[in-house]
């Protein structure tokens, strides 16, 4: 039995670099108790110690939920061997942990579901969508769980975003939605095998191998990978004391969307509890400042919003690329990207009476996936039954609401390109520009520098410190 151990073993190393089998072998033996071996029998052959439910527990500590431990554990000692029958014994043996680590990690959609089906903690031949749901909701809680205790949110303070649980449980549904809207997974009877939903699953969602990655190398601590952490949640530049309309799972979901370049960083430019409700300040704060993300609650309770993909510009007309999407983030969580249908994606305009005045995304005039009025007061978002630039349904909580509160983020590292010509005393005054450039009047400040540029240059300068 050993032998055959060894060898299955010896299949699966070779996926690792051999720094990374080192890591492997101290981790094995530290969850252990740092035995190297022991013997069996009369034979007095050795073999690695077998990890039982109490060392795992006691290894992991307070790092992961409990009942995440038992679901590692679980797919850990249900792993075929050669010569030994799945779950016969209550540990698992050192191959086991090998091929868990070698699969969930490095391995394929089909390797990955073979492991995760043993983790629903239900016996049975047919996928069934609760204890998936179910597992989905504790891995989403893991990993907002592992990386507070590791202090690795990045600025991040779950109190000072939205509840968790609701956050963990809405990502969940969303994510496990998928597998109903394929029905090519289920055989002549409706059924499909667990293995076979999970691998589907899998190459569709991929988020799920992004949250088993978290999960087990910040709760493990092992095989880190500074890339495939640094852009699952972003950096939080604020500034301040701030409590965003997000919960961390929405972030999470919203971030892996984006562009990977613009993954790391999120920076607020706008807040209306900040700045107080201007669409003037809006359009000042957002104009050529990169990418965003925008994100709004109307009195009803609906928390949605927008990526724009370029800088926000005040034109007459509509500006960006099919790299801008709209999302809800409560009562439900989606994303709904480019449907091909025109190219509506942005709309930024302020100061004119021939044009809508405000702030849209999607759709057309009068008829916005998502629009804030410029009295900052209302907005709509129309959908009939979609928006015909997203494919997304109405966002708010009636189709013309009324406008709670406000955020921007500018997300990535943009660097606007300044001027060698000096600001003028209107050059941050959008309203007043719209405003002369409509009757043709030539800007007589020109050149007059702003006696708070300085001080404005140092705030920024400070900020990106």
């Amino acid at each position: 039995m050993g032998n055959k151990q060894a060898q299955c073993c010896l299949n699966y190393f070779p996926q690792f670099l051999p720094e990374e089998q080192a890591e492997i072998d101290g981790l094995f033996y530290a969850i252990t108790g740092g035995l190297e071996s022991m013997s069996c029998g009369k034979s007095k052959k050795s073999f690695p110690p077998p990890i039982s439910l109490e060392m795992l527990q006691t290894y992991l500590g307070d790092a992961l939920p409990t009942q995440m431990i038992i679901r590692f554990y679980e797919g850990m000692r249900n792993i075929d061997l050669v010569g030994k029958n799945p779950g016969s014994n209550d540990y698992a043996v050192k191959d086991q942990f090998v091929i868990f680590l070698s699969e969930l990690l490095k391995g394929t959609a089909g390797g990955k579901s073979t492991i995760i089906t043993k983790m629903l903690l239900v016996p049975g031949e047919n996928a069934k969508a609760n204890p998936i749901r179910e597992f989905t909701e504790d891995l989403i809680t893991s990993a907002v769980h592992v990386l507070e205790y590791r202090n690795e949110l990045k600025g991040w303070n779950v109190k000072k975003t939205q509840d968790i649980p609701p956050g963990a449980k809405a990502l969940a549904n969303q994510l496990v939605s998928v597998i109903k809207k394929y029905p090519q997974l289920e055989d002549k009877d409706g059924k499909c095998s667990d293995e076979d939903v999970i691998e589907q699953w899998l190459l569709k969602v991929p988020q799920i191998s992004s949250l088993l990655n978290v999960v087990i190398r910040r709760g493990f601590l092992v095989l880190n990978s500074h890339e495939e952490l640094a852009t699952f949640i972003p950096e939080c530049k604020v500034g301040k004391e701030f409590t965003s309309l997000l919960n961390i799972p929405a972030i999470v979901y919203i971030n892996s969307h984006l562009p990977l370049k613009l993954r790391y960083t999120w920076r607020l430019i706008f807040s209306s509890q900040i700045h107080g409700y201007s669409f003037a300040k809006l359009c000042g704060n957002i104009i050529d400042k990169g990418p965003c993300v925008l994100v709004l609650k109307d009195k009803g309770g609906f928390v949605f919003g927008g990526f724009a993909s370029h800088s926000w510009a005040v034109k007459g007309q509509f500006q960006g690329d099919s790299g801008s999407f709209l999302f809800t983030v409560f009562p439900r969580i989606a994303v709904y990207t480019y449907s091909g249908y025109n190219d509506n994606y942005m709309y930024l305009n302020y100061g004119q009476q021939t044009i809508p005045n405000g702030l849209g995304m999607g759709g057309q005039f009068d008829y916005f996936g998502l629009w804030i009025d410029h009295d900052f007061g209302k907005g709509h978002s129309k959908a009939n039954p979609r928006c015909t630039t997203y494919n997304s349904p109405q966002l708010s909580s009636k189709e013309n609401f009324e406008l709670d509160c406000l955020e921007v983020w500018a997300v990535g590292d943009f660097i606007c390109e300044k001027s060698t010509t000096k600001k003028t005393v209107l050059a941050n005054n959008t309203e007043m520009n719209c405003m002369l450039e409509m009757i043709g009047k030539i800007r007589h400040s020109e050149g007059l520098h702003d006696p708070h540029e300085e001080e404005e240059e140092e705030e920024e300068k400070e900020e990106k410190e």
